[in-house]
């Protein structure tokens, strides 16, 4: 079988069976693509001609380009998805990535936005838009709504109103892999969500949509535009190197275990599926910790 259309029936089981995100099948599909041109310059054209030694020169040959260890990473696992794939559906006799390993990625910490900041930033927003721009009370929606509950960005896109309970204040999201979970909103969201979809939805409306968030031009607001608006705000913030939607979901989990969060509620909150994942922000608490502990205590 030819490289290019084994990656292509791969990519489409990935979006079709495994129901992964259209970014996630797209990111793994830039990685093979990268690999069946290192495969073709190597005169490989077919799945059978893959072995491990072609395998890691690929990967030297990235690293030589500069890749990072993280990158790196991601390109082997891509290809160890891929390979592993074929071996089970008989494409490849045995599995050629087996025993592929690419350097360890470094783990840095989340980079999270203080309380206080983060406060004054919302309740900043909140009071500029009860003048009733349309797209100052979406903003402010849209900013409450991903730090109360710290949902990923695609996932805030795609939120329908019969996702929203009121009563319960709730929200009903489908995760990575199609995933559904109930997420929890307090009363600030609300407050913003009702201003918003009262105030500012029937203005910016302009077809029978269902999406709750809409663009300016009246159709479905989407990640790109969303990763804009929130990095717009957050760079007001003096002194933070956070940007981009996935901050809030970083500072909601940090501020929930900083407040005696059970680190299971996080998990289940943010839905991820390993425990490891959500650990991550009991090192970001700690290090809060031993950073006030260094400027408060006297004797630190």
């Amino acid at each position: 079988m030819q490289i290019p259309l084994a990656i292509e029936e791969y990519l489409d089981v990935l979006h079709s069976e495994r129901q992964y995100s259209p970014a996630t099948v797209r990111a793994y599909g830039a990685d093979l693509q990268a690999l069946a041109e290192f495969a073709s310059r190597r005169n490989v054209a077919t799945v059978d001609g893959l072995d491990l030694e072609l395998l890691r020169d690929w990967l030297w040959d990235l690293s030589q380009r500069g890749l990072v260890a993280s990158s790196l990473a991601r390109h082997a696992a891509a290809v160890r998805g891929w390979t592993s794939w074929l071996a089970r559906t008989n494409r490849v006799p045995i599995d050629p990535a087996a025993r592929l390993r690419a350097p360890r990625a470094g783990r840095s910490l989340p980079k999270v936005v203080a309380q206080e900041p983060l406060r004054d930033l919302l309740d900043s927003v909140r009071a500029s838009a009860a003048e009733g721009d349309p797209i100052e009370l979406r903003d402010s929606a849209v900013l409450e709504l991903l730090y109360a509950t710290g949902i990923r960005v695609a996932e805030l896109c795609a939120l329908t109103h019969q996702d929203i309970d009121f009563q319960r204040l709730t929200i009903r999201v489908w995760g990575k892999g199609g995933k559904e979970r109930v997420v929890p909103f307090g009363a600030p969201a609300r407050s913003a969500l009702e201003a918003y979809l009262v105030r500012a939805r029937p203005v910016l409306q302009r077809n029978e949509l269902d999406r709750v968030f809409l663009g300016a031009r009246g159709g479905a607001l989407g990640t790109r535009a969303a990763y804009t608006l929130v990095t717009k705000y957050l760079g007001t913030l003096p002194g933070t190197a956070a940007s981009g939607p996935h901050a809030l979901r970083h500072s909601a989990a940090t501020h929930l275990l900083d407040g005696g969060a059970d680190l299971r509620t996080v998990q289940e909150m943010l839905g991820h599926s390993s425990l490891g994942t959500t650990q991550i922000y009991t090192h970001v608490s700690t290090e809060r910790l031993r950073d006030a502990y260094r400027i408060a205590h006297p004797r630190a």
